[in-house]
């Protein structure tokens, strides 16, 4: 995620374009956002059947092809959903501080939303218990939705970090976003889980 953030901060200055964010509002991500998410991941239990699959080789590098893969494809789905949020609110004739409050949002849910897939990268996300989650997991997702609501919706915040009150449909979108990036993840998963499955039982 934090690769995803930076590609959209670096295309859009390649590009000339108008910033996405504030550099306030990178810091908030940076400090608030992407360390509570990353700290609700180390009370994860581990992942079932854990045991059962066979350890890493001790010259294996700790990114291997899997998980370089995984950071270019989280990379250029952020980077599109940002980017398209933006867009669409400028096409819309919102003002850049309207238009830049929507895509922080849409960072922060992208991000929300990566946390419930990572949670269980080697097996399916789509089962109650991956779903209800941990008590750490929802109370960070809690405190960080409050937050978000906090320097979106009130005047004192909003003035700091130069944001704008998003709309009800336009933060429905938002959400979609983030729902859209989890089932693209997640297919991407399976298929990549049954491929693997498919050449184990061929070598077997």
């Amino acid at each position: 995620t934090n690769a995803g953030e930076s590609m959209t901060i670096i295309v859009a200055l390649l590009l000339g374009m108008t910033l996405p964010l504030t550099p306030l509002q990178i810091l908030w991500i940076n400090l608030i956002t992407a360390t509570t998410l990353g700290v609700a991941l180390a009370f994860e239990p581990t992942e079932e059947n854990t045991m059962r699959r066979p350890p890493r080789a001790r010259n294996e590098s700790l990114i291997g092809g899997e998980l370089a893969w995984h950071i270019v494809l989280v990379s250029v789905l952020f980077l599109g959903g940002v980017f398209g949020i933006f867009s669409y609110a400028v096409d819309r004739g919102y003002s850049v501080e309207l238009a830049r409050t929507m895509a922080l949002n849409t960072l922060v849910v992208m991000e929300i939303f990566h946390l419930f897939f990572i949670r269980n990268i080697y097996g399916t996300s789509l089962t109650w218990k991956a779903v209800r989650g941990t008590k750490v997991v929802w109370t960070t997702v809690i405190v960080l939705t409050v937050a978000q609501f906090a320097i979106t919706y009130l005047p004192p915040l909003q003035a700091v970090f130069a944001t704008e009150s998003i709309s009800f449909l336009d933060g429905a979108l938002i959400v979609g976003v983030g729902v859209a990036l989890f089932a693209l993840l997640e297919t991407e998963k399976q298929f990549r889980l049954a491929i693997k499955r498919a050449r184990n039982t061929a070598y077997a």
